[in-house]
C-alpha cells in the first residue's frame, strides 16, 4: 500500500510538533489532517514542497510548512521535499533558473564569477534579480503541478492496483 510506503520514511509526529523552528506554530500542529495520508494531502504536500523548493529564499523549510497549514495538506512531506535544493544542488538548479529567466526574457546570459562575499551577492543579485526570479518561480510552478498530478496519478494508479490484486485473490479461493 502507498501508505505503508510513505509512512517508513515519516518522522514520528511528535518530533515534528516540538521542533525548535515549528513550535511557534503552537495549536496549529495539531490539525489531524497535516498528518494524514491520502491522495489528497500527499499530493498537495508534493506541490508545496516542489514549489518552496525553488523559490530562492533562506528558511524555505518555513514557509513550506506555513503553506501546508493553510492549505492543510501533509506537513512533514511538505518540509521534506524543500530539501530537493540543498547546498549541493543549489547552485545547478539556480543557474538553470537564472537561464531560463534570460530565455524567456530574451536576455543574454551574464558571465557570473563566483565569490563568498556579501558584496559579491548585492551586486549580482541587483543585475540577475529579473530572469532569476522570473525563471525561480517557472520552475517551482512546473515543478509543484507536475508533482501534484504525478502523485495523484500514482497513488490512484496504486490504489487500483490494490483493488484488482484483491480481486484476483479473491476469484482464485473461490475456483476448485
Amino acid at each position: 500500500m502507498a501508505k505503508k510506503i510513505i509512512r517508513r520514511f515519516m518522522p514520528d509526529v511528535h518530533i515534528i510538533r516540538n521542533h525548535k523552528n515549528l513550535k511557534f506554530f503552537g495549536k496549529l500542529l495539531h490539525d489531524p489532517n497535516l498528518w494524514h495520508l491520502n491522495r489528497r494531502s500527499v499530493s498537495g504536500a508534493f506541490a508545496v514542497g516542489l514549489f518552496m523548493a525553488f523559490v530562492p529564499m533562506p528558511f524555505q523549510m518555513i514557509p513550506a510548512a506555513a503553506l501546508a497549514i493553510l492549505f492543510r495538506v501533509n506537513l512533514p512531506i511538505s518540509v521534506a521535499l524543500v530539501w530537493i535544493t540543498n547546498p549541493i544542488t543549489m547552485p545547478p538548479v539556480f543557474y538553470f533558473t537564472y537561464t531560463l529567466g534570460t530565455w524567456i526574457l530574451d536576455k543574454p546570459v551574464l558571465d557570473i564569477e563566483f565569490e563568498i562575499s556579501w558584496d559579491w551577492i548585492t551586486y549580482e543579485l541587483h543585475r540577475i534579480w529579473k530572469p532569476f526570479l522570473l525563471g525561480s518561480l517557472l520552475t517551482a510552478a512546473v515543478c509543484a503541478a507536475v508533482g501534484y498530478f504525478t502523485m495523484r496519478a500514482l497513488w490512484r494508479w496504486h490504489v487500483v492496483r490494490e483493488w484488482e490484486q484483491r480481486k484476483n485473490r479473491r476469484t482464485q479461493k473461490k475456483a476448485p
